[in-house]
């Protein structure tokens, strides 16, 4: 048990350390405070929530992936080498990847909310 409750503190010691360092999570986070905003002023409906708020978790964490990938591939790789420029390329692209699908569900979510 006390096992499973350090490896929590990991975790949030990770989250931590990722919201202060990576530049790219304050953009998401400031992402999240704004469309959180929205959705208290148009007042979404649950399920709505439900699905915008997996899209955060969905983009956050494709870039806490992206973040980790690209610190591990410095430190396995610490002059240039074009496998590892490719290997972070896919990793930066795959949050671009989560990035677009998430603003499509928001134009879905919201559209309707600001022109209906």
């Amino acid at each position: 048990m006390i096992k499973r409750l350090k490896s929590f503190g990991y975790a949030f010691k990770g989250i931590a350390i990722f919201i202060r360092k990576e530049p790219n999570a304050w953009i998401h986070c400031s992402a999240v405070f704004f469309v959180t905003i929205m959705g208290i002023i148009y007042d979404i409906t649950p399920m709505e929530w439900c699905v915008v708020c997996l899209c955060y978790g969905l983009v956050l964490g494709a870039e806490a992936f992206n973040s980790a990938i690209e610190r591990l591939v410095d430190l396995v790789s610490p002059e240039y080498h074009p496998i590892a420029g490719k290997v972070k390329d896919i990793a930066a692209g795959a949050v671009l990847i989560c990035a677009i699908s998430v603003a499509i569900v928001g134009l879905i979510i919201f559209i309707p909310y600001l022109f209906g």
